[in-house]
């Protein structure tokens, strides 16, 4: 039996007789993703704090960023489609067994060259344990459920990319067993254990394994072409955005035109592809990973651009940007709440949201022209944070409605990476629209308006972008 026909067999059955332990499988799943969003901000807002703790060179803060969100780059496309191959129950807990192993050697480590080392581990793992979540939550959940899974897996990747900071801020603050920075990383393991054991009871079965042969050359392109797209965007501003960077980019158009040729070629032998055949004439995917590359792309930026403007412009500490985060935070709360009720309607919600966020943008920038205060933030915060939360509810619903089962790791995958490489550009296209503002002696309030501006031209891009999704792609209400 194929892979597909296996994916296919188990999910009707699934389907029809319902698999009893569907929430608490969602509950892991969200676990091993709060994991990996915490790992990816946290580690921006202590980057300071662990270079002087380890005497690190000038560039150690960029790296211990940087390099996770590289190794990560790089593996989900070949984790995703792992996890179609030999069985996503199985990849998910390699995954979450290395990244918690991963984890503690990062709080253990002694040198910046160490922490470096272990960074790149937890991405690699992550890329293993990222891709298989969706792909699980569809499998087990029936079609009348399935929206209300999504929608809350949505708003919840949208919390912990915001809410990481928040955390981050709190725990150098507070220095919990007094172990300083460390504890970022130490949390993970007594959560990574607890979840691999719940992830052992309660993810459904793989089925058999077949025989395969990974598409190693596959591999090397996919990761050569990510790795050449990701550096320069990680990079590229802290060197001053020098000609090879440029170049840099465009070879890895090169190298995914390459892949693209090379994965044509080996489907129409009948080998095994990285990329499933057919996948990117979906219209439904092809709008997710458009709307998903901007989204992503415009909270990463806000988010960078929001604490350097507190920080920088306000004098706020850690702990009180941290705080102020919090309205937006409460946005998106709010937001996953009213979701069950909306889902019905389908895109409608991804337009009102992406309205509902350009309003909050608008609004923030209106008040940053008098003296501001965190309580005169909060309305415009919340507006945002509800207008994000609309919209990523629907999203994976509309992005996956067309993906077969055997199709979903390497979809999964693939939507992850360029979530990662749409972090990415946003951080480094706003990050260098506030840091170019305030190198032309612009105060930090004129570059942080600056980037607003850049963010709510990608919140107008995305209402567009909404279109793309099949106007018919309402989802049965889960709560009726």
């Amino acid at each position: 039996m194929s892979v597909a026909e296996g994916d296919v067999e188990r999910g009707e059955k699934e389907t029809d007789t319902g698999y009893r332990w569907r929430w608490p499988a969602l509950v892991v799943i969200m676990i091993g993703s709060a994991m990996e969003l915490l790992d990816v901000s946290v580690t921006v807002l202590a980057g300071p704090t662990i270079r002087s703790s380890l005497q690190g060179g000038t560039s150690a803060i960029q790296w211990y960023s940087a390099t996770y969100t590289l190794a990560l780059a790089c593996g989900l496309i070949t984790g995703g489609r792992l996890g179609d191959i030999v069985g996503r129950k199985r990849m998910f807990l390699i995954g979450m067994a290395g990244f918690t192993l991963s984890s503690g050697l990062c709080a253990a480590a002694g040198t910046s060259e160490m922490l470096i080392i272990a960074r790149a581990l937890q991405g690699l793992f992550g890329a293993a344990m990222i891709p298989q979540g969706l792909g699980i939550i569809k499998e087990i959940f029936p079609p009348q459920s399935l929206p209300l899974a999504f929608n809350a897996m949505g708003p919840f990747m949208a919390l912990f990319s915001l809410g990481g900071p928040i955390l981050g801020g709190w725990l150098l603050e507070a220095d919990l067993l007094g172990a300083g920075w460390r504890i970022i990383f130490l949390m993970n393991v007594p959560i990574g254990v607890i979840g691999g054991l719940a992830a052992l009871l309660t993810l459904p079965p793989d089925p058999p394994a077949r025989a395969f042969r990974l598409d190693l050359p596959g591999v090397v392109l996919a990761s050569v072409g990510s790795l050449l797209m990701i550096f320069p965007i990680v990079q590229g501003r802290d060197y001053d955005w020098p000609i090879w960077t440029y170049a840099m980019m465009g070879g890895s158009l090169a190298a995914f035109m390459v892949f693209a040729r090379h994965e044509a070629r080996r489907s129409r032998l009948g080998a095994d592809t990285l990329i499933v055949p057919g996948l990117f004439r979906k219209r439904s995917y092809i709008a997710g990973i458009t709307v998903g590359l901007v989204y992503f792309a415009a909270l990463s930026g806000f988010g960078l651009a929001f604490t350097l403007y507190l920080q920088l412009g306000l004098g706020y500490s850690p702990a009180k940007t941290s705080l102020t985060g919090v309205a937006m935070t409460a946005g998106i709360i709010v937001g996953s709440l009213v979701m069950p009720k909306l889902s019905k309607y389908g895109r409608r919600v991804f337009h009102g949201g992406a309205a509902i966020t350009l309003i909050g943008l608008l609004s923030l920038l209106w008040v940053m022209q008098a003296d501001v205060t965190p309580w005169r933030l909060v309305p415009s915060l919340l507006v945002a944070g509800l207008g994000s939360s609309l919209m990523m509810g629907p999203f994976f619903a509309l992005a996956l409605a067309d993906v077969e089962p055997h199709e979903m790791g390497t979809a999964t995958g693939a939507l992850s990476a360029l979530q990662q490489a749409g972090s990415s550009v946003g951080a480094a296209v706003l990050g260098t629209v506030f840091f170019e503002a305030a190198s032309h002696g612009s105060s930090v309030s004129v570059a942080a308006s600056a980037a607003f501006v850049v963010a709510g031209g990608m919140a107008a891009l995305m209402f567009l972008a909404g279109f793309l999704f099949p106007a018919h792609r309402a989802q049965p209400d889960p709560t009726s």
